[in-house]
């Protein structure tokens, strides 16, 4: 109940930005330097929320500012544009590391990504950032999200429903299941645009997507609860498809999610897996 509230009260005060700094290239990065860093998988998905919803704060600030240096100056517009740009690319790379380092702390406290290391990291791609700078750099991140940093990320409900579908007694095979669906949640980061437009695509019944349905689709592609439950149930289809129609069933009965959007949900991640167009 927790975990359903929260992710409608994100939902219902959703930025008309969300979404835009998880592209593949970047998720990969941080996949592949938590990776790098022996971090668990929460701690990456973590990262990926941080990053997200600290750059886009820092993008409506730098708007905001530049917004009013505009109205102060007639010909302002031009120098604040590329201003906006300027500070968002020359410090990414470092923020993206300081996402890491917050989400290492908060999900293993025993194996935080330490100063030197992500220094070292950051010296090896040719930056000559100083510890001090590293510090302003995660402290920015902090105060920029008003030190509200613990955020629940999909790992957190697709494990939830797992336990509470073993507990309405669903006889799944826990161990298989669960190291297929952080499979399917990696895959589904990675290839996020490409499932959700064919998402959309389905539920529309049209290849052509308007301007308005995109941007009411947004709140689709940034639900947490019905993007587990689409993990869950298109991992069941694969491992057991003999006992998939009865685990849809029941997530349909424990989180209202219809068995009709878990069905689409699932036929685009299967479509995407096996790279074919047939139904």
């Amino acid at each position: 109940i927790h975990l359903a509230t929260e992710n409608e009260q994100y939902l219902s005060e959703l930025s008309d930005q969300a979404g835009c700094f998880k592209e593949t290239q970047i998720v990969e990065f941080i996949f592949l330097l938590s990776e790098k860093w022996h971090l668990d998988q929460s701690a990456r998905y973590q990262a990926v929320e941080l990053l997200e919803r600290f750059l886009i704060k820092q993008v409506e600030q730098i708007c905001q500012s530049s917004e009013e240096n505009v109205k102060s100056r007639e010909q302002g517009q031009g120098s604040s544009g590329s201003s906006l740009k300027d500070q968002i690319y020359d410090t990414f790379v470092l923020r993206l590391v300081s996402c890491i380092q917050l989400a290492s702390k908060l999900s293993l406290h025993y194996n935080t990504v330490n100063s030197d290391t992500a220094l070292k990291f950051l010296q090896s791609l040719k930056y000559s950032y100083t510890k001090q700078e590293l510090l302003e750099s995660e402290l920015a991140v902090l105060k920029t999200l008003r030190f509200q940093i613990n955020v629940s990320t999909p790992l957190a409900y697709v494990e939830l429903l797992l336990e509470v579908l073993g507990h309405n007694g669903c006889l799944l095979p826990a161990k298989p299941l669960h190291q297929m669906c952080m499979q399917l949640l990696d895959f589904s980061y990675l290839t996020r645009d490409t499932i959700y437009d064919t998402l959309l695509k389905i539920a529309i019944e049209n290849s052509t997507p308007s301007k308005l349905q995109v941007a009411k689709f947004l709140t689709v592609k940034e639900d947490f609860m019905l993007l587990a439950v689409g993990i869950i149930s298109t991992s069941v289809f694969i491992l057991n498809p003999g006992q998939w129609k009865q685990v849809v069933e029941h997530l349909n009965c424990i989180t209202g999610i219809t068995s009709q959007s878990i069905l689409e949900f699932s036929y685009a991640v299967l479509k995407h897996i096996a790279g074919s167009t047939t139904p």
